[in-house]
C-alpha cells in the first residue's frame, strides 16, 4: 500500500514537473509570436505638455504618462496612435479658434518628436506600408489620430490640413454632441439632451465623404448607435472604432451594440476592443460611490477636466485612487479578452483589434501601461488563438483598413 502511494505521489509530481514544463513553454511560444508580429495600439491620449520636459517620450518618470519609448521596447509594443484630442467646448467662433490652436500644438509636438527629438527611435507613418518599413527598420512608430472634429468648427478645408500634417483617423464625436453628430454620452453638465440631431448631420455627411476622399480612416467611437449607424452607411471606405468594447459583454453607453458590429464587418471595418476598466464590466457600486466622492472633493466634473488639472492637484488625485484601485482592483487582462472572444464570435477574427486609451482613462490590471503589452499576448495564446490571428488582432486588421482606405481615395477625384 505505501509502494502504492508512493509510486502515485512520484506520477504526480512528474506530472506536476510536466505541466510546469508546458506553461513555460508556452509562454516561451507567445513571446515568440509578440516578437514577430506588429503590434498597434490604436488609441494613445497626449497631454498639451506633450514633447516637453515635462513629458518627455524617452524618461518614464514623474509624469506617470503610460507610452514611452523605453516602455514600449520593454512591453513590445511596436507602432501607437498618437491622439490630437481636444474635449468639446463652445460651438463659437472663438471656441473653434482656441481648438483648432489647441489641436495644432498636439500635432506640432508629435512632429518635434519624431522628427527633431528622437527620430533615429520613432518614426511617423502615414500611411500601412510606412508601418511596416518602420518596423522592419528596428524603429518605433507613430501614426496620429483625431478625437473629436471639434476642432476643425464648420470648416472642410481644416481636413486637408489635417491629413496633410499626418492624421489618419478622424474621430467625429466625444463627450457632448457636436456640429457633426450626437455623442453616446452628452454633456450633462451644460444640459444636453440625449439627442440634438437625432444621429449625423448634414456637415457630418460632408466630412465622411472628404474623408474618404482624402484617405482618413473614419472613426465611429464615442457616436451614439445612430450617429454611428449613419456614419458607417455614409462611408465609402472602410469604417474603424478607434477605442470601443462591446454591449453584448457589458452594457455601457460607450460599447458598441451588436447592430454596430455587424455594420462595421459589412463596411470591411475592425473594432479595436479597448482597455478600459468601466467599459470591460461592471463597477462595484461602493467603487462608483468613492470615486463620484472623490470627484466631488477636487472639483471634476467630467475626465476632460482632468488635462487641465494643475500638475500638483493632478498627483493628490492619482495617490486617492490608487488607493482605491488596491480596495476595488479594476478590470484585468482576462476581461478585455473575454470581449475581445465576444467580438470575434460575431463578426470573425478580420474585423477586431486591440486599443489601450492609454493616458485617457484606460489601462487595466496586467496592461497598466506599455511595458506590460506582453500579457495580453500571452492571454490570447492561453485562449487557443493562433499566430496568424493574432498579428491580425495586433495590428494586422487595422493595417488592411488602412490600405483599403489609401486604395479608396486613389481611386476619388480629391
Amino acid at each position: 500500500m505505501r509502494t502504492l502511494t508512493l509510486s502515485v505521489a512520484l506520477s504526480l509530481i512528474a506530472m506536476i514537473g510536466e505541466a510546469a514544463e508546458t506553461n513555460h513553454e508556452m509562454i516561451e511560444r507567445a513571446r515568440g509570436i509578440h516578437q514577430r508580429v506588429i503590434t498597434v495600439d490604436t488609441h494613445v491620449d497626449i497631454p498639451p505638455n506633450f514633447a516637453t520636459p515635462a513629458y518627455d517620450l524617452m524618461k518614464p518618470g514623474p509624469s506617470r504618462q503610460q507610452v514611452h519609448l523605453p516602455t514600449m521596447i520593454e512591453g513590445g509594443l511596436d507602432a501607437t496612435f498618437i491622439i490630437v484630442f481636444v474635449g468639446q467646448g463652445p460651438r463659437t467662433d472663438a471656441g473653434y479658434a482656441k481648438a483648432l490652436s489647441d489641436a495644432f500644438v498636439k500635432f506640432a509636438a508629435i512632429h518635434r518628436v519624431t522628427s527633431d527629438m528622437y527620430p533615429d527611435q520613432i518614426e511617423l507613418a502615414r500611411t500601412a506600408e510606412d508601418v511596416r518599413r518602420i518596423d522592419a527598420a528596428g524603429k518605433k512608430i507613430a501614426l496620429i489620430g483625431i478625437e473629436n472634429g471639434y476642432p476643425m468648427g464648420r470648416d472642410l478645408r481644416l481636413l486637408d490640413q489635417f491629413y496633410d500634417y499626418g492624421a489618419r483617423y478622424f474621430g467625429l464625436i466625444h463627450t457632448g454632441h457636436n456640429d457633426l453628430g450626437d455623442s453616446s454620452v452628452p454633456n450633462r453638465r451644460r444640459g444636453e439632451p440625449a439627442e440634438e440631431h437625432g444621429g449625423l448631420t448634414d456637415l457630418g455627411r460632408q466630412v465622411v465623404h472628404r474623408l474618404n476622399e482624402l484617405g482618413i480612416m473614419v472613426d465611429v467611437s464615442h457616436a451614439s448607435k445612430q450617429t454611428s449607424l449613419d456614419i458607417i452607411a455614409e462611408s465609402k471606405a472602410p469604417v474603424i472604432a478607434s477605442h470601443s468594447s462591446l454591449e453584448g459583454v457589458y452594457d455601457h453607453p460607450r460599447n458598441m451594440s451588436d447592430e454596430e458590429l455587424m455594420a462595421i464587418k459589412a463596411s470591411n471595418g475592425v473594432v479595436q476592443v479597448v482597455a478600459f476598466d468601466t467599459y470591460l464590466r461592471a463597477v462595484p457600486q461602493a467603487k462608483q460611490d468613492a470615486i463620484a466622492a472623490l470627484w466631488k472633493d477636487i472639483g471634476v466634473t467630467t475626465i476632460s477636466d482632468f488635462r487641465t488639472m494643475p500638475r500638483d492637484e493632478l498627483e493628490v488625485y492619482r495617490a486617492r485612487m490608487a488607493k482605491l484601485e488596491l480596495e476595488f482592483p479594476r478590470a484585468g487582462v482576462k476581461d478585455l479578452a473575454d470581449h475581445i472572444d465576444y467580438a470575434v464570435g460575431k463578426v470573425g477574427i478580420e474585423h477586431v483589434g486591440i486599443a489601450s486609451d492609454f493616458n485617457g482613462g484606460g489601462g487595466i490590471e496586467g496592461w497598466s501601461d506599455a511595458s506590460e503589452t506582453f500579457n495580453v499576448t500571452l492571454e490570447l495564446v492561453q485562449r487557443g488563438y493562433s499566430e496568424e490571428q493574432i498579428a491580425k488582432l495586433w495590428g494586422g486588421n487595422l493595417l488592411r483598413v488602412l490600405a483599403d482606405v489609401e486604395e479608396h481615395a486613389k481611386s476619388s477625384d480629391r
